[in-house]
């Protein structure tokens, strides 16, 4: 065969459906409404922000020796005990009372209302992870359950003065 150049123009070589144009309309179209959605909902965006900062001076205080001279008193029942108040601990402890915040925003804050089951869930795995570290599991898991019952009942109760 000798070198004959492709038969076909650069346009046909695509298959009929695609259209470079609308490609990038629609690639433009879903860049603005995700700028937009970003720009009308800056909790999402303050929460972890708020989330890496905890984190940052968390793992400051620990590199400063802070978090060892922090000696945590608790008058628990018999047979519980603080077992370790660890570097993730205290950061995951963090991050789920900052997520916590930010759904109990979303259930009761009509402007930023949305859905809130994903962040209550995971407020409370990493809820569960910090105060297993400190407790131990047999303190923590009954009120993991407590408190999903009760971010389940106040998401029904919102959903219900609508």
């Amino acid at each position: 065969m000798d070198d004959q150049e492709d038969p076909q123009p650069e346009q046909q070589r695509h298959p009929p459906y695609y259209d470079e144009k609308t490609e990038e309309k629609s690639y433009e179209k879903e860049h603005e409404k995700q700028g937009e959605k970003s720009n009308q909902d800056p909790l999402s965006a303050l929460t972890w922000a708020l989330i890496l900062i905890w984190a940052g001076l968390v793992f400051l205080a620990s590199n400063l020796g802070w978090l060892d001279r922090l000696q945590v008193q608790f008058n628990l029942p018999e047979g519980f005990e603080v077992l370790r108040l660890g570097t993730w601990s205290v950061i995951a402890l963090g991050a789920g009372l900052i997520l916590l915040v930010e759904a109990l925003i979303r259930t009761f804050v009509p402007a930023y209302r949305s859905s809130t089951g994903g962040n209550y869930f995971l407020a409370a795995i990493f809820l569960g992870i910090s105060l297993n570290g400190i407790f131990g599991w047999q303190l923590v898991w009954p009120f993991i359950l407590i408190g999903l019952g009760l971010a389940s009942l106040a998401k029904a109760l919102v959903r219900g003065r609508k």
